[in-house]
């Protein structure tokens, strides 16, 4: 214990929130540097803080260390800064479970050989009395890479940001229908906007910040007070969706772009419709209007971009170049140029005045589905379909640097009037917050670059294998969490990857609609098996280490001899692509886990439990309400655990196939699961990006794990500690599973 938890112990609770709230401060205001450094490295205040006052005033109390004053050494300072950054980075997780902060935190500093850091992270391990699951390695995004913060709040993709013009606030639109308005310093929700009866497609703030427009694909326009959150009026015209919209800078006049093939100019203060804009003869996907107010571009489907006057709704100019639909377009400060990006992987850069092409950017090769320029008009930000945002020297046409740490494309970005900060909008459902005019190093992701899949332990815990969408399958020594080798061979993304009981070979499935098998020892591939018709979506290997069964989107699963590689049977009976597949201990029995890949809902929900011997189906368990991604067979072979898109596991008694328990936590679907060896506890991987431990006997949620990008996969080792789990930004998480001694003997 340390003697700030000493002494905050023995105050009143009055107090004791008093001098939380007021401490740091005063050390602060009386320069007292060496103490104020001391509290804040001391694990106790920091986690009292948190669990008295909340995340951002934690946040705060760092900013009063980096005053002048205060006369911190270059190393306290920058140690402040990392803890400070870890905490921020991880404050949509904080908000939600304060209980994550140990975890947090070491998964975000691990790598900082500073000696109070390492001192924090040491007082935080001992400070855990409960299950946990403890970071083996910093496989969280550093405190010092990467976005700044995490704005967690939609349900669905979001399509669009506009920050507001004094900086202090942003609107986000989602597919979920709403908008949200946040407080960017804090990186708190302040409230949504509710109204649109379909996906939000855009939305603009008018620059005397006081109104928002919005366009949705219900083929309406909205107009909202940004302080109330009150719907002012409904603008009405369109007779297709409204993809983009933007407001003049008298804020008086809003342009809106439509599916419809046409732009319409309307009257804020009235709603009404002033002009229809017609030439385009494909859906407009973005305007832009020019600092004057003057004109405005519009990009559109039918590859052109064309130049409007304002004022009488004429057309001026077609812009001719793009090979393909144009997506979105921007007017650099100076209102004498355009940057546009279209589907033909390019970028170019007009002349306004004269509607020629001044530049192509070629290098980028991925479709941008967004571009913002920076305020000095030197930069612009392109938001792609690869995850990333990348930042280019527009008049040198050089790319200065890439932005990753969204799970899926970006679909929009804005930047702040000062030109250091951005805000990204992506189909993962999150906005992040960016410094853009910091020298920061941004993160490369070691490894797999790609979605990883699945993940498998060898029997003997020492290495672990995953497959990930990158085509491959690394090996990874399981203590160091080092790279050992990658195995190349398939030619679309691997899907699944099984290690033999035997330790000596794995066997992987992708969607080449083929099955390897590899030597471990080697990374030499000994054979292809070839038969299913579709991806190969999942792979188990029976106890004798000879016989596998693969799963695939061909609705069939086959049963395989691994010696010859030959095709002993194919099981048939599921309806719909088939996930997963799970054999028991004893050998004879496998089960397999059914849904659809593309669909919301799907007919076959189920499970199937299958005689290996003869092919025969013996029972279908059904109760799910969403495709069944994976399924894990008990130790003892009487319980099976389930794993489905409906956001649930559940618990089957495998004789009888009925329902014994549904284990429900998980916020977003789960994709993995995994049984320790002793029976007692199960591991669920879910897109709501945690990885979850339960008490199989109580149903319970005993421990939580939150990572940057959902998690597809898990698995436990021999061990019933070691834990392995893969997420969709690329990385392969080692975890180990903390006070199992302790659980066993408070039950």
């Amino acid at each position: 214990m340390s003697k700030f938890k000493e002494r905050l112990g023995k105050l009143s609770p009055k107090k004791r929130l008093y001098a939380l709230e007021t401490l740091p401060g005063h050390l602060a205001q009386s320069v007292q540097g060496e103490r104020l450094h001391q509290l804040l490295t001391d694990f106790d205040f920091i986690e009292a803080k948190l669990d008295a006052v909340g995340v951002q005033e934690l946040i705060e109390d760092y900013d009063l260390a980096r005053v002048s004053d205060v006369l911190l050494s270059e190393g306290q300072g920058e140690s402040l800064g990392l803890i400070q950054g870890a905490i921020r980075k991880s404050a949509h997780v904080l908000d939600r479970d304060k209980t994550e902060l140990v975890g947090q935190l070491l998964g975000r500093l691990l790598d900082f050989e500073m000696t109070d850091i390492q001192g924090l992270l040491e007082q935080a391990k001992q400070s855990k009395n409960s299950l946990w699951l403890r970071p083996l390695r910093a496989n969280l995004e550093r405190a010092n890479e990467g976005a700044l913060r995490t704005l967690v709040g939609h349900t669905d993709g979001v399509w669009a940001v506009a920050i507001a013009p004094d900086g202090k606030t942003a609107i986000s639109a989602s597919e979920d229908n709403t908008l949200k308005i946040w407080d960017t310093a804090s990186g708190r929700q302040l409230r949504t906007l509710i109204g649109h009866t379909d996906p939000v497609t855009a939305v603009a703030i008018a620059p005397d910040g006081k109104r928002a427009i919005s366009a949705s694909w219900d083929n309406t326009l909205k107009i909202w007070d940004t302080d109330s959150g009150r719907e002012l009026r409904t603008l009405i015209g369109h007779t297709d969706s409204v993809s983009a919209v933007t407001i003049a800078p008298d804020s008086k006049t809003v342009i809106s772009a439509s599916c419809d093939n046409t732009l319409k100019i309307w009257d804020t203060d009235s709603g009404r419709e002033l002009l229809t804009l017609i030439g385009h003869t494909d859906s407009v996907w973005g305007v832009a209007i020019a600092p004057d107010g003057k004109r405005a571009i519009s990009a559109s489907e039918d590859n052109t971009l064309k130049i409007w006057d304002i004022e009488s709704g004429r057309e001026l100019t077609t812009l001719i170049g793009h090979t393909n639909y144009v997506s979105a377009v921007a007017i650099a400060p100076d209102g004498k140029t355009a940057i546009s990006a279209s589907d033909d992987n390019t970028i170019k850069i007009w002349d306004i005045d004269t509607g020629i092409q001044l530049r192509a950017l070629t290098d980028y090769t991925l479709w941008v589905l967004a571009v913002a320029i920076a305020p000095d008009g030197k930069t612009a930000i392109f938001a792609s379909r690869d995850n990333t945002l990348k930042i280019w020297d527009i008049h040198g046409g050089r790319k200065l640097t890439t932005l990753i740490g969204h799970n899926d494309e970006v679909k929009a970005v804005a930047i702040a009037p000062d030109g250091k900060t951005t805000i990204s909008a992506s189909n993962d459902s999150n906005l992040k917050i960016w410094d853009i005019d910091s020298d920061r190093e941004l993160r490369t992701i070691a490894g797999n670059i790609r979605e990883v899949y699945a993940v498998a332990i060898a029997p003997d815990g020492k290495t672990a294998i995953s497959a990930s969408r990158d085509r491959t399958l690394k090996i990874w020594d399981t203590d160091s969490g080092r790279e050992l080798r990658t195995l190349t061979g398939h030619t679309d993304m691997v899907s699944a990857v099984a290690i033999a009981p035997d330790g000596k070979r794995a066997i992987s499935g992708s969607w080449d609609k083929t099955l390897k098998i590899w030597d471990i020892d080697s990374g030499r591939k000994l054979r292809t098996l070839t038969s299913h018709t579709q991806q190969v979506w999942g792979v188990a290997i029976a106890p004798d280490s000879k016989t596998a069964i693969s799963a695939s989107g061909d609705k069939t699963l086959k049963v395989w001899d691994i010696d010859s590689g030959r095709k002993l049977r194919t099981l048939i009976g599921h309806t719909q692509e088939v996930f997963a597949v799970a054999i028991s201990p004893d050998g004879l029995i496998a089960i397999s886990a059914s849904g659809d890949y593309n669909l919301l809902a799907s007919a076959d929900n189920t499970l199937k439990i299958w005689d290996i011997n003869s092919g025969r189906e013996l029972i279908t368990l059904t109760g799910h309400t969403h495709s069944v991604t994976a399924v894990a067979i008990a130790p003892d072979g009487k319980q099976a655990i389930s794993a489905s898109r409906d956001n649930t596991l559940k618990i089957w008694d495998i004789d009888s196939g009925s329902e014994f328990r549904t284990l429900t936590g998980h916020t977003q679907g789960v994709y993995a699961v995994a049984i320790t060896p002793d029976g007692k506890l199960a591991i669920s991987a879910s897109d709501d990006k945690t990885v979850k431990i339960w008490d199989l006997l109580s149903g319970k949620e005993i421990a939580s794990f939150s990572g940057d990008g959902g998690f597809a996969c898990c698995a436990i080792a021999a061990d019933g500690v070691t834990v392995v789990a893969g997420d969709r930004s690329g990385r392969v998480h080692f975890l180990r599973l903390e006070g199992v001694k302790q659980l066993t003997v408070d039950s």
